[in-house]
């Protein structure tokens, strides 16, 4: 059955606001998989996606390794055996 899943993550920097271990999720868009592993951890979503459901200016999405660049479709289909990576994005100087 794990083999079927895709596993979603949250970096540290996201973590310290709200803890969420990997998750293991079904295969579907790139929406429904990130909503289904904020189910997790509720609060974790307002940090990641806006209340459009796009993912917000300084969050980053990569999925195996490929950084999603359209935060505002997240029409992508993923599936089995895709893994996704969730960062904040840090900004300064």
């Amino acid at each position: 059955m794990l083999a079927h899943m895709i596993t979603v993550e949250f970096a540290p920097a996201l973590q310290r606001h709200v803890a969420c271990a990997p998750q293991l999720v079904q295969p579907g868009s790139l929406k429904h998989v990130l909503l289904s592993a904020l189910e997790a951890a509720p609060p974790l979503r307002h940090y990641v996606l806006d209340d459009q459901l796009q993912i917000r200016k300084h969050v980053a999405v990569f999925v195996n390794s490929e950084m999603h660049v359209q935060r505002h479709d997240l029409t992508r289909p993923l599936q089995s055996g895709d893994k996704v990576l969730v960062i904040q994005c840090l900004t300064g100087g």
